[in-house]
C-alpha cells in the first residue's frame, strides 16, 4: 500500500474523533476517503482535479461538502448529519475540535452493513416486493425532483451526445486493458447509431419533463433497506450527471441487477417503476441507457487503476470489474 497523506494516517487515531470509536475502518473511492467509526461515517474529499469535478481548494471542498449533503437529505434525511470541521491545534488533529480548520468532512450516522442492497443481492436476499417498494420510492422522488428549463437542456442530443463522447474519450487509454478495441468500437457505434436515430424521441422526452434533477448514481452499492429505503451518495460534484432522463437513473439501477446476474429482479424494478408512473416510452429507451450507465461504471473502476492510494492487490479486483460491466455494456448493443 502506497503512503497514505498525514491527514489520513491522523484520522485513523481513535483519539482524533469526539466520541473516541473502539476502530475506524478506511474504505477510498477515487474522489474520497470514507473512515467508518462505531457510530458515524466521516467523508474527507480527496484534493483532485479529475476533469469533471474540482476538489483542488478547501472552499471547494467545504462547497461540495455542503451539497452533497443538501442534495442527499432528499432521500435520504436522517444520515446525513451535515458537514464538520477537522482541525489542528499543537500538532493533533481533532474531528469538531478547536483549532486550525485544515478540512472539511461529511458525518453520516453509519447505515447496517447487513442491510446494504449490494450485499443482499450477493446473498440472493432481495425479493421482487423489495424492488417493488424501491421503485415506488424512486417514482415519488422523480415526481418531487426539480424540472425547469435549464435542467430540461441536459435532455436534448448536444447534451446527450456530450456525455457518450466523454465516456469514449476518457476510456481511450484503457483499450487493451479494461476493453478491447473491438469491444469499444462496437458500444461507440450502437451509441452514435442509436441518438442519430431517436432525435425525436429525445425531444418528446423533454416535452413531457421527463428531465429531471435526479440522483445521478443508483447503483445498489448506494441502497440500504433500513427503517424504509435510504438512497445515499447522490452525485454532488457536477450537475450534469444529475441532470438526466429519469430513464437513465431507471436503467442505471437495471443495469446493475443485471450486473448481479439478477435479470428477474431487473425486469421486477423496471415493470414496478413504469407501471406506478405510466411511463412506458421509458422502454424504448432503455437497452440504450443501460449500454450508457454499465459503460459508465466501466470506465469509473478503470480510473481506480491510475489511483497512486489504492494498493496493486486491489486493483486487480477493480480490472476484473471494469472488465465486467464493459462486458456487460456490449450485452446490450442491438444489432
Amino acid at each position: 500500500m502506497p503512503q497514505l497523506p498525514e491527514l489520513v494516517q491522523a484520522l485513523l487515531d481513535p483519539k482524533a474523533y469526539p466520541d473516541t470509536p473502539q476502530g475506524i475502518e478506511l474504505v477510498q473511492t477515487q474522489m474520497s476517503f470514507v473512515f467508518l467509526t462505531d457510530d458515524y461515517v466521516y467523508k474527507v474529499k480527496k484534493p483532485v482535479n479529475l476533469g469533471y469535478l474540482d476538489y483542488t481548494t478547501l472552499d471547494r471542498r467545504q462547497f461540495y461538502c455542503q451539497r452533497e449533503v443538501e442534495l442527499n437529505q432528499r432521500l435520504c434525511p436522517d444520515v446525513y448529519r451535515g458537514v464538520v470541521p477537522i482541525t489542528q491545534r499543537q500538532g493533533d488533529t481533532f474531528v469538531e475540535g478547536q483549532g486550525e480548520v485544515i478540512e472539511y468532512a461529511v458525518k453520516m450516522r453509519r447505515l447496517p452493513q447487513e442491510a446494504m442492497m449490494d450485499g443482499l443481492l450477493a446473498n440472493n436476499q432481495v425479493s421482487p416486493q423489495m424492488v417493488t417498494s424501491l421503485a415506488q420510492k424512486l417514482v415519488e422522488f422523480h415526481r418531487r425532483a426539480e424540472t425547469n428549463a435549464n435542467i430540461s437542456t441536459f435532455g436534448n442530443l448536444d447534451a446527450i451526445t456530450k456525455n457518450t463522447e466523454e465516456n469514449f474519450t476518457q476510456t481511450e487509454k484503457y483499450i487493451g486493458n479494461t476493453i478491447s478495441q473491438e469491444k469499444y468500437q462496437r458500444i461507440k457505434d450502437y451509441t452514435d447509431s442509436f441518438i442519430d436515430k431517436n432525435n425525436s424521441l429525445f425531444h418528446k422526452r423533454i416535452i413531457g419533463g421527463r428531465i429531471r434533477d435526479c440522483h445521478g448514481d443508483l447503483h445498489a452499492a448506494h441502497i440500504c433497506f433500513t427503517n424504509g429505503i435510504c438512497i445515499y451518495d447522490c452525485i454532488e460534484f457536477n450537475d450534469r450527471f444529475r441532470y438526466c432522463d429519469v430513464a437513465s437513473e431507471v436503467a442505471f439501477l437495471a443495469m446493475d441487477l443485471d450486473h448481479y446476474r439478477q435479470a428477474d429482479l431487473s425486469q421486477s424494478f423496471v415493470n414496478a417503476y413504469v407501471a406506478q408512473s405510466r411511463d412506458e416510452e421509458l422502454l424504448r429507451l432503455l437497452n440504450f441507457y443501460k449500454c450508457y450507465r454499465a459503460y459508465v461504471r466501466g470506465k469509473v473502476e478503470s480510473f481506480k487503476l491510475d489511483d497512486p492510494y489504492i494498493s496493486e492487490e486491489e486493483k486487480t479486483k477493480v480490472l476484473a470489474i471494469a472488465r465486467s460491466y464493459f462486458e456487460l455494456a456490449e450485452s446490450y448493443v442491438e444489432i
